[in-house]
């Protein structure tokens, strides 16, 4: 058996609003630690109204807060919107309240477009390009080395395991580089899962950080008591991200088939493309998909993503998954 995580987004759904998709999240994760998931990540995304966790570190600080033994963290924290400092004292901060169950991933998106992106950080000048170098000064300050001028306080000393993450070939090649844990964004970007993942094994050089590689992959799993009752969940994912694609976000629509069947042949070919690395269905099935999915991609840990309209019926499938991974061979 490998590790099972959960991706979570804190999804405002249509009719509500965040203080309840951010009472959702903590309830979900008090069920996720029963359940037995290795670890709790929330994702930084900003400007998208069916997004919760902006504010990440602080929502991190809040579902540690109701838990006590599951690991969280960020999955991640987009690195060209902060300064490194300030991450770091962050980060440091929530380690020093919670120690030993807080995980930093960092990416170089900006998760927003780049109106939003200029506001979080006024200038876009070198931000991406300068990702390697924001990381490895982020690294320096939880170092703390003796001399340093400026220094994360809380912060410095502190282990707190810094994953990458990548949804091209660009974060493997890093995180090999490095010697860091590789998160892959499979659940939406699943192209060139299959090279990253190579590129990230073939190269990786042990560090202080990991003595061998660990491949994290993200799979959006839709768990229910039937296959047609987990496909009918999974259409408001689906219509999530056809809308984002048509340029009109909104808060996470209930389930419709229809809107589904009532889309063009070019948007249902993306909608497949992109959602690809989704395993939907009754236990039987997510069992089954699950375990096809290990054995292609000899994933070390697989986080979980399940965008679902109805509170309960999200808590179910996690459920239903969690004891797919706990009673199947993967």
């Amino acid at each position: 058996m490998i590790p099972a995580s959960i991706l979570d987004l804190s999804p405002i759904v249509q009719g509500g609003d965040a203080a309840q998709a951010l009472r959702n999240t903590q309830d979900l994760a008090r069920h996720a630690e029963r359940w037995r998931y290795q670890r709790y990540w929330l994702a930084e995304h900003h400007n998208i109204p069916s997004v919760a966790s902006a504010a990440t570190a602080v929502v991190i600080g809040a579902v540690a807060g109701v838990t006590s033994t599951i690991r969280v963290g960020a999955g991640g924290i987009m690195l060209p919107n902060h300064a490194p400092l300030v991450i770091a004292e962050q980060f440091g901060t929530l380690e020093s309240l919670y120690p030993g169950r807080i995980d930093l991933a960092v990416g170089r998106a900006p998760g927003s477009d780049q109106a939003t992106a200029r506001a979080l950080r006024r200038t876009l000048a070198g931000a991406v390009d300068g990702f390697p170098e924001d990381l490895l000064e982020l690294i320096m300050y939880f170092k703390g080395p003796s001399g340093q001028t400026v220094r994360a306080i809380p912060g410095a000393g502190l282990k707190i395991p810094i994953w990458i993450l990548g949804s091209s070939l660009y974060g493997a090649q890093l995180a090999a580089e490095l010697g860091l844990p590789y998160a892959f964004a499979s659940h939406f970007a699943p192209a060139l899962m299959m090279d990253a993942i190579a590129i990230y094994r073939s190269r990786f050089r042990p560090s202080e950080f990991a003595t061998r590689p660990h491949v994290m992959l993200g799979l959006n799993i839709v768990a229910a008591q039937t296959d047609n009752d987990a496909r009918r969940l999974f259409t408001s994912h689906q219509q999530a991200f056809v809308n984002l694609r048509r340029g009109t976000p909104g808060p996470l629509p209930p389930p419709n088939e229809q809107a589904i069947e009532q889309l063009s042949p070019q948007e249902r070919w993306e909608l497949d493309q992109t959602l690809s690395m989704a395993v939907v269905g009754s236990p039987e099935t997510v069992r089954l998909g699950i375990e096809a999915f290990v054995a292609r991609t000899n994933a070390d840990e697989i986080i979980v993503v399940a965008q679902i309209f109805d509170h309960q019926a999200r808590l179910k499938s996690y459920e239903i998954t969690a004891g797919a991974f706990t009673g199947g061979s993967c």
